[in-house]
């Protein structure tokens, strides 16, 4: 019997069906999905959406502490936010080669974010204004980045997965670094107190924001949990990130910015106030205080850097060349 188009096309349909029900039950299974694995396209799209923004804030959350590296107010002090500022360029480095997994280059990305079509965490469009701001960062935007990228270590696409557990492990040692130096300062002079304290009331709320909206206003949300991407809600992430950050406010004695802030027995969390969602979407949509600037630098960095990477091509072909013709 010769094959009809009908008789293809529904062969091609029951095919595609026992593909997607394989890549369901994996899921379902909490076997990791990996590279060469079939996977749907609409997955394939969201992994790297995800995983190019969390690069690209990885490489521009450079800039805001490493504007203070020259400014560091002792060595100790400079060899440690250097250290810290070199973390997260590898940690970039780890998620592109973790999102070309998915069938794209690191130059589309890159060049996707010059042009604005991805974006990174509108966290880094804030200034950086005072040397306490480098403890805050440390301690909430770590510390928020932390409890996210926990529950990232356990997604369901194995690359994304096993890059997380390397760079939790060197968030975890950012966030204790930033807390210590929060506790030097609010254990320090009064204007050190008062710098600390000013440096929580700036990054209080931006940090919380970095969840995302909330899970009934989020257009990626439940789509990936249902896959396993992500393991935990915005709004629980949000809530536990609160839940560990109010009681370490309270040994620096510095005063979390919302009067709103209180323990719920009955629900065994803390209350907070709203979040000002419209200074959220206008920093997601808009260049914020510092978008351009983050933007230009970044930029220029990679054009400023092309030599270096042409240099590294023309040594890798000849150096593989020599392999070859040994």
């Amino acid at each position: 019997m010769s094959n009809t188009p009908e008789r293809s096309a529904s062969a091609a349909e029951t095919h595609s069906a026992d593909l997607e029900q394989g890549f369901l039950a994996k899921i379902e299974s909490e076997t990791k999905v990996e590279p060469k694995d079939w996977m749907p396209d609409a997955y394939r799209k969201t992994l790297i959406r995800q995983i190019a923004q969390h690069a690209h804030s990885e490489v521009v959350g450079m800039q805001p502490e490493g504007n203070w590296i020259t400014r560091a107010p002792t060595l100790h002090r400079k060899i440690g936010l250097l250290a810290k500022v070199q973390d997260e360029c590898g940690h970039g480095l780890y998620l592109y080669s973790a999102a070309e997994t998915l069938g794209t280059s690191r130059e589309e990305l890159v060049t996707a974010l010059h042009e604005g079509r991805m974006k990174y965490s509108s966290i880094f469009n804030y200034p950086t204004l005072t040397w306490a701001d480098i403890g805050a960062i440390g301690w909430l935007v770590d510390g928020a980045a932390i409890v996210n990228q926990i529950s990232l270590c356990r997604t369901s696409y194995g690359p994304y997965a096993r890059a997380m557990v390397r760079i939790c492990k060197e968030e975890s040692f950012h966030q204790r670094q930033g807390y210590a130096m929060m506790v030097t300062l609010a254990k320090g002079t009064a204007s050190q107190i008062s710098m600390a304290q000013d440096a929580l009331n700036r990054w209080w709320w931006p940090s919380l924001m970095m969840f995302g909206p909330h899970d009934s206003e989020s257009s990626h949300s439940s789509q990936s949990m249902a896959w396993k991407i992500k393991r935990q809600s915005n709004d629980e992430l949000r809530q536990r990130f609160i839940d560990i950050t109010v009681p370490q406010a309270g040994h620096l004695k510095l005063t979390i910015p919302d009067p709103k802030l209180k323990w719920n027995e009955a629900r065994g969390h803390y209350d907070f106030g709203a979040i000002d969602w419209d200074e959220f979407w206008a920093a997601v949509n808009g260049p914020g205080l510092c978008g351009d600037k983050r933007m230009k630098t970044r930029t220029n960095a990679h054009e400023n850097g092309q030599w270096v990477r042409q240099a590294a091509q023309t040594y890798a072909r000849k150096h593989s060349g020599s392999h070859q013709t040994a």
